[in-house]
């Protein structure tokens, strides 16, 4: 009989007898799910205990599993309710797996449990009501799920629980003022669900433990309840995003213990609270994007604040000069309101002020003394008087804008000190003088629009140094001379503008090796001679050579009708106009033939006329004996109609490419949340491939349209891009709570100043975030301002479908596809 058993025991070598039983339970607990990365190799069931297990921790006298700790294994799985059996267990957590399923009632019975974390998991369903009979639970942790419903009436009765976290899901009851009876809680974070829209309950200033109250995003309307003044150990304050109104409760002075206060983005009216001041451990202060009306309190500016963000509300008066005593300010956010005065004349004397944005306000007279800002944004103000020589050369900045003011005075040559320096912005002022060669040293350049001044001279030839430079707008100035010779080394260029001054010579044949230019304009000056058939080589959205004193033929790829506003007012310019002849019939209708043709007068550009054809615009032979015919067809369509002896008559369709323009089948017809990304992935891709192009939309026209008067693949692909911010955010293109920007600058500047979350439509499923972001980013790319960097409609379809497709997109740290992402050799030829 043993030599049987002895026999049973070698042919089964899974079975053991010395596993204990809270190893068996374990044993069954891993059956249950899936492992792909075998992170539970070594539970190995001939083991006399779990202890030594990964991820598990035994009571060091008992020997009893007392904790299964095993987050971010990609664990997949309906909840195992198998581990409740550990009759010792206090911790269990199971963070950033694929725990799915709903949450079991009998999850109850886990009745020793102090800590348990489901979070970033895929649970569905309603929150079980039987939470609050574990008596022990300290904290639950159920946030990043896709849970819906009530939040359980029955969670007034948990009586030890410190951490409630349930942000990020999809729960849509209301806010119940049972919470407000755990009064052991210290943090209670619901932000980011689509919750009923529901007051803020008085009761939650019963919580007076609370360290941490955060609800963004929750749908919360009227106003602060005075009573959240009772909640003195309060450190983290967050009610932004919400439809919140009223005035700010002047109980908030009370909360002794806070560090940040969010509230912005919702309806508040009214003035800053007076005896702010009483806030001594207020660290940050956002109340921006709201209503706010009155003065800024002189008791705010006097805290320790390290972030001070207050833009767009209706403040008034001065900044006052406390803020400059702060030791800790490294951001203030000001812009849009009606703020006047002088600037603080200490300002950043004193801290490390690192983001200065006071734009369109009205402020006046000075600078400042910052010294180590770096980002500088002072636009539409009516500053006056000279830029301080520091400030020029202000070592740390890389942004610096001081468009629309009345300043005057020279550029600097201290702005060499400014090495970080991407963009300087100076239009619209009354800066005089010469541009400074040291400009030339600024390798990081990016940007420098100078426009509307009165700077005067030669363009220095060391901005040809500048290997970044991508866009250099000198317009309306006073600058005399040539292009500078070398111009062909700032590859990167993709906007240049020199119109209206006084400069003259030849245009350079090496600006046609620019390949990425995509804007010229070079109007309103004297150049002479020939347009260089270089320019060809470009592919421009914009060419404006009106204005000048050229002469000779236009280069032939510019002679039609897309382009007859770039050459007015040059009586030496010419087009070769020739005689069609001998063209047969294509697609059913006649081209032209010997004995119809064409009568036309050549005076100069236009000024050219056709007795039969509503306009004509040119007529030119191409060099390989390919006449080409544009016109403008009686109809008014926008379409030149392509007339060739050799090629077919190609009709250019007029373009409208929209939402509700881009059909799909009824298997994609639902909305976008009742899909994984991987099928909203798929509609897109869908539509990129087969969409139609009719007539424009305002919310989808690319932002060149407005003074190009052209539409391209380019402005296909931004429209394209409309439509996919649509899906990603659920928003629509245009909206008044944008106020006077688009759904593309609102994602914009929502993704700067608020993060990826506020743009994500919370009604997508956030384990795809990953997806969702590389979308987003495909969708900013293809609303980029600048037409050239955005890729084609086949570069479009196929970065989607690699996302669709689990393909690892080349991704920054956020998960948002790199900027240094370009198409590949094949789609270069499809940029136009």
């Amino acid at each position: 009989m043993l030599l049987l058993l002895f026999l049973l025991f070698l042919s089964h070598p899974h079975l053991t007898l010395s596993l204990n039983q809270d190893g068996l339970y374990l044993q069954q607990f891993k059956l249950q799910l899936s492992d792909p990365t075998n992170s539970l190799s070594n539970w190995n069931d001939r083991d006399e205990t779990p202890c030594k297990w990964f991820g598990i921790t035994c009571n060091s006298v008992t020997g009893r599993v007392i904790s299964v700790d095993l987050d971010n294994l990609e664990l997949a799985g309906p909840f195992p309710t198998i581990l409740c059996r550990l009759s010792s267990l206090s911790y269990l957590s199971l963070g950033n797996n694929f725990i799915n399923s709903s949450l079991p009632a009998d999850i109850s019975m886990c009745s020793r449990l102090q800590h348990l974390n489901l979070s970033q998991n895929v649970l569905v369903g309603p929150i079980p009501d039987t939470l609050p009979q574990i008596p022990t639970l300290q904290l639950l942790d159920l946030s990043g799920n896709n849970l819906s419903g009530d939040i359980p009436v029955s969670f007034g009765e948990f009586r030890q629980l410190e951490f409630l976290h349930l942000y990020h899901n999809f729960l849509n009851g209301t806010i119940h003022s049972s919470l407000g009876n755990i009064s052991t809680l210290k943090e209670l974070k619901l932000a980011y669900n689509p919750f009923t829209p529901s007051l803020i309950p008085s009761e939650f200033g019963n919580l007076t433990n609370l360290e941490a109250l955060w609800l963004t995003l929750c749908n919360l309307v009227g106003s602060i309840p005075p009573s959240l003044g009772r909640l003195i150990r309060l450190k983290n304050f967050d009610l932004s995003s919400n439809k919140l109104s009223g005035s700010i409760p002047s109980s908030i002075v009370q909360l002794k213990s806070v560090v940040q206060i969010e509230l912005y983005d919702n309806s508040l009216s009214g003035g800053l609270p007076l005896g702010i001041s009483n806030l001594t451990n207020l660290k940050k202060f956002d109340a921006s994007m709201n209503e706010l009306t009155g003065t800024i309190p002189d008791g705010l500016c006097e805290l320790k604040l390290e972030s001070l963000n207050l833009h767009y509300n209706r403040l008034e008066g001065s900044l006052p000069e406390s803020i400059s005593r702060s030791p800790n300010l490294y951001e203030l956010k000001l812009f849009n309101n009606t703020l006047s005065g002088q600037l603080p004349s200490e300002l950043g004397k004193n801290s490390l002020l690192q983001y200065l944005d006071v734009s369109y306000n009205q402020f006046s007279d000075t600078l400042g003394k910052c010294q180590s800002l770096n980002r500088v944004r002072l636009k539409n103000n009516k500053l006056s008087g000279t830029v301080p020589e520091a400030f020029w050369g202000l070592p740390g900045t890389y942004l610096l804008e001081l468009v629309e003011n009345s300043l005057s005075g020279h550029v600097s040559t201290a702005i060499s000190g400014a090495h970080n320096l991407s963009q300087l912005l100076i239009s619209n002022n009354q800066f005089s003088g010469l541009i400074p060669d040291e400009l030339g040293r600024l390798g990081n350049l990016v940007e420098f629009i100078g426009s509307h001044n009165n700077l005067s001279g030669h363009i220095p030839t060391s901005l040809v140094k500048l290997s970044q430079l991508g866009r250099l707008d000198l317009s309306d100035n006073e600058l005399s001379g040539g292009i500078p010779s070398g111009i062909h080394t700032c590859k990167k260029l993709n906007d240049l503008n020199l119109a209206n001054n006084r400069m003259d010579g030849k245009i350079p044949n090496e600006i046609g090796s620019l390949s990425v230019l995509n804007y010229l304009d070079l109007s309103g000056n004297s150049f002479s001679g020939k347009i260089p058939l270089e320019l060809q080589n470009l592919k421009l959205n914009l060419l404006n050579l009106s204005n000048n004193q050229l002469s000779g033929e236009i280069p032939p790829l510019y002679a039609n009708g897309n382009y007859r506003n770039s050459f007015l007012e040059n009586p030496g310019l010419c087009v070769a106009v020739k005689k069609l002849r001998g063209a047969s019939k294509k697609d059913g209708r006649s081209v032209s033939s010997e004995k119809d043709e064409f009568d036309v007068e050549v005076e100069t550009l236009g000024k050219i006329r056709h007795k039969n054809i509503l306009r004509l615009w040119c007529c030119c032979n191409t060099g390989d004996n390919k006449l080409l015919v544009y016109e403008y067809m009686p109809n008014g369509s926008l379409g030149d109609r392509l007339h060739n002896s050799n090629v077919s008559l190609l009709d250019w369709p007029t373009r409208d490419v929209k939402s509700n323009n881009i059909l799909l089948d009824d298997e994609y017809g639902a909305k976008v949340a009742d899909f994984g990304v991987a099928k909203v992935i798929s509609r897109i891709s869908q539509g990129a491939a087969s969409m139609s192009v009719i007539a424009g939309s305002c919310g989808y026209i690319a932002p060149e349209y407005a003074y190009t008067l052209r539409v391209n693949e380019k402005s296909d692909i931004y429209s394209f891009g409309v439509v996919i911010l649509e899906l990603i955010t659920g928003k629509l293109p245009i909206d008044p709570e944008y106020g006077e920007k688009d759904l593309v600058n609102w994602v914009s500047t929502s993704l700067d100043e608020k993060g990826i979350d506020h743009v994500i439509d919370s009604n997508l499923d956030s384990k795809y975030k990953e997806e969702i972001c590389k979308v987003l980013s495909i969708g900013l790319r293809c609303t980029s301002p600048l037409p050239i960097n955005r890729p084609s409609m086949r570069r479009v379809v196929k970065m989607l479908q690699e996302v669709a497709q689990g393909a690892k997109l080349k991704t920054g740290k956020d998960g948002m596809l790199s900027p240094y992402y370009y198409e590949d050799a094949l789609d270069q030829e499809s940029i136009v």
